[in-house]
């Protein structure tokens, strides 16, 4: 019998957004030019045909010429990103002060449903700019050819091993995290019970019917997690998921299922531990009012897999130099510094400063686990059917 498997009756929107959405392209027929007159007949058809392109993607520019256009009108980037990207709301009005260019942000989904949609509409794109491709699937991305190449003026200030993962700049990096195991210190304190401080300690029968986690299939931190065991284990992966799942591993559809209706520092739930990141702790401080003076939950530093986050300009923008200046303020100190306390990442440009308070309460592995991009994109569906057939099934 598989894990313990929730899914709600109605398909959350989160879930919803995972599905590409299919772009109402019109079509163009070829016909003979007999005569001048048929000429201009078709020519205005084509205009026509242009407005209603317009009108059908909400006013948005998804050209698929992939040459930059230059108009004296101000340009409008869309930055597409996922549902998790809530800079400062004021972020972009000294980048449109500076430049005239304004940015509109378009959220879809967790990072594999944008990920998703880019690859179908790639050369044809909905924005200019995507947010939020990781090392998990940074390889589809690139082998569908969604994005064109820039490497940002900030280069030799970014992280080097965010670089070493798009040394052509296909993508840039923009930030880090760690997707770890989660406990509620206060519940194994009460009780007197150690918590799991690695991952072949989590299989342990102490654990039973106390782990909840998102599903690989569903969510982004949900992947790491099962790209955390790969890396531990290797070949034994499934192993230890067969033991997890007889231990009554909790799955459910993504982190903030997980987080805010099972796990215990976070909700009513009744699991104690939780796949979410290194930098949650600081988040139930910053967050809580009163704050406290310690956060309430932890990290098992030895379970921890470093996720990085790339932005890319979408290739077939017709703002390709706007966008290019737009990489450029994504990773500037400006921009990386608000990174922190609104996405709780590490900044990719290490001149950027880390608040205090950031820095108090997380926790930054030394040796986290990580798996090659390249491993991972020959591997990733394999491991994802046998993660199904293994734990769900």
């Amino acid at each position: 019998m598989g894990a313990a498997m929730h899914l709600p009756d109605v398909v959350p929107s989160r879930m919803r957004r995972t599905l590409p959405r299919t772009r109402r392209t019109l079509p163009r027929t070829r016909r003979t030019l007999i005569g001048l007159l048929v000429l201009v007949t078709l020519t205005a058809a084509g205009c026509a045909q242009d407005a209603s392109r317009s009108q059908d993607n909400g006013g948005a520019d998804t050209s698929t010429n992939d040459s930059t256009v230059t108009t004296d009108a101000p340009v409008t980037l869309t930055l597409l990103a996922h549902d998790s990207f809530t800079p400062s709301e004021t972020i972009f009005d000294a980048f449109t002060a500076d430049t005239g260019i304004v940015v509109r942000v378009v959220r879809g989904g967790d990072a594999g449903a944008i990920v998703t949609k880019a690859v179908v509409s790639a050369g044809n794109p909905e924005g200019d700019v995507l947010w939020g491709v990781d090392n998990t699937l940074l390889s589809r991305a690139v082998d569908a050819n969604v994005f064109t190449p820039y490497v940002t003026v900030h280069r030799d200030d970014l992280d080097a091993a965010g670089v070493a993962l798009a040394p052509d700049g296909v993508v840039t990096p923009v930030d880090s995290g760690d997707v770890c195991i989660n406990y509620d210190k206060q519940w194994f304190a009460e009780r007197r019970i150690n918590p799991p401080l690695t991952l072949q300690a989590l299989a342990s029968a102490n654990y039973r019917n106390l782990l909840v986690a998102p599903s690989p299939l569903t969510s982004s931190p949900g992947l790491a997690f099962m790209l955390a065991s790969i890396a531990e284990f290797g070949d034994e992966w499934t192993q230890w998921w067969t033991t997890l799942r007889d231990n009554g591993v909790l799955i459910v559809d993504s982190w903030s299922h997980a987080y805010y209706s099972h796990f215990t520092a976070a909700s009513d739930g009744e699991r104690p531990i939780v796949v979410s990141y290194a930098t949650s702790p600081p988040a139930e401080v910053i967050f809580a009012d009163p704050r406290p003076t310690e956060a309430p939950t932890a990290v098992a530093a030895l379970t921890c897999f470093r996720q990085y986050e790339f932005a890319g300009i979408l290739r077939g923008t017709k703002h390709e130099a706007a966008a290019q200046k737009l990489i450029d303020f994504l990773v500037s100190r400006q921009f990386q510094e608000d990174l922190p306390l609104t996405q709780f990442v590490w900044p990719s440009n290490r001149n950027a400063t880390v608040p205090q308070e950031f820095l108090d309460y997380s926790l930054r592995p030394e040796n986290p686990l990580i798996l090659d991009p390249t491993i991972i994109a020959a591997r990733r569906a394999e491991w994802l059917d046998t993660f199904s057939d293994v734990v769900l099934r």
